[in-house]
């Protein structure tokens, strides 16, 4: 009985240091504001704007809950690349390839560049043209996550929409491969001044959604990655059983379609998907605040919408600046420099429950 009690009290103690050594020490709930940006922007011009955006969702994720993780995606390389300004949305037009013809984009669904569309549909029906693809881009992917029981965190709104498409240079510049380690990947988020604990919050993201064999691949041929599972490893030889197999397999191996804590619990045990995923545990600089989120779900929570919070002020454009698309996937008629898209005005309307 003794031996017990000391074991207990041990796990305890270990549990009760982790947490109180966790490396972080601000205490703030929120990021400050960027200027431009506000949580009531559309009180007045569109005061149900984020019970349309709900409802649509609640029903589209009903019949494809993969949505979900595809919409969060969006936001992610929106923002990474050149700001949230939507630009990730564009189609490519006379002026040249969009950035979603760039590599790490090639993988972003149609789905979601469908539903975002389908969305600005419904807003304009029910407030006119005054909110941005972006704004909406940013709180379809907070729903994402809210409806997949993660936090519900207040998204500040105003964002405008960009009338330029980044590089595929900046592309790869700013969303480094799921072959990457710790230092590569602080390197290019340190681009957007985002430090080792949005890398470790922000990563959470893979608790839902999936993962294409050739994106960790390199962990299965010629032979297992030292760091991987061995029974994780036999599974996912039988999904990918040869190199540029176009399978796929879920993020996360123990609640894919929840967005809660147990991607962490993953990474300790070894059955991380990609090498950006896995390292986390690895490195020393991030290992400490793996654990300290596969044990406290809560703290987790709080600090990944912290940093999409964060994450979603990046460049963006306000006031003035910038344009409110009639489509979320083309610029606006007349936008100087560049032609109208090839892509229909109405791209999205109607049908909305097929487009999923």
């Amino acid at each position: 009985m003794a031996s017990i009690t000391s074991s207990l009290f041990l796990f305890s103690s270990t549990i009760l240091f982790l947490l109180l050594s966790f490396p972080y020490s601000d205490a703030q709930t929120a990021p400050p504001l960027v200027t431009g940006l506000s949580y009531t922007f559309y009180k007045s011009t569109c005061p149900n704007l984020e019970s349309i955006i709900k409802t649509q969702l609640q029903t589209a994720f009903k019949t494809n809950i993969g949505l979900a993780a595809a919409l969060l995606r969006v936001h992610f390389h929106d923002c990474f690349v050149q700001g949230c300004d939507g630009s990730v949305l564009l189609d490519g037009s006379a002026s040249g390839p969009s950035e979603k013809s760039a590599p790490p984009n090639l993988t972003l669904r149609k789905a979601a560049f469908d539903a975002i569309n389908s969305l600005r549909d419904a807003i304009e029906k029910a407030c006119g043209r005054v909110v941005s693809c972006a704004d909406i881009t940013a709180l379809a992917a907070r729903d994402s996550v809210a409806l997949s029981g993660g936090p519900n965190y207040k998204v500040p709104l105003g964002r405008r929409d960009g009338a330029t498409f980044a590089t595929v240079n900046d592309t790869l510049k700013f969303l480094p491969s799921p072959t990457s380690n710790v230092s590569v990947l602080l390197s290019a988020l340190a681009l957007n001044n985002l430090d080792v604990n949005d890398l470790v919050a922000l990563s959470g993201g893979h608790t839902i959604g999936i993962g294409h064999c050739t994106s960790f691949e390199n962990r299965l041929f010629p032979a297992r990655d030292s760091n991987m599972d061995q029974t994780f490893f036999k599974n996912l030889r039988l999904t990918c059983p040869a190199l540029n197999t176009t399978n796929t397999t879920n993020l996360d191996l123990r609640t894919p379609n929840t967005f809660d804590n147990k991607y962490y619990v993953d990474l300790m045990n070894r059955q991380g998907l990609f090498t950006s995923d896995q390292d986390l545990y690895i490195d020393s600089r991030t290992k400490p605040i793996v654990t300290g989120f596969a044990v406290n779900q809560s703290l987790f929570y709080e600090k990944f919408a912290f940093s999409m919070v964060k994450m979603g002020m990046l460049k963006v454009l306000t006031g003035t600046s910038g344009q409110i698309r009639a489509n979320c996937s083309a610029k606006n008629p007349g936008t100087v420099g560049d032609a109208w898209s090839v892509v229909d005005l109405e791209v999205g309307s109607g049908g909305a429950a097929a487009a999923y």
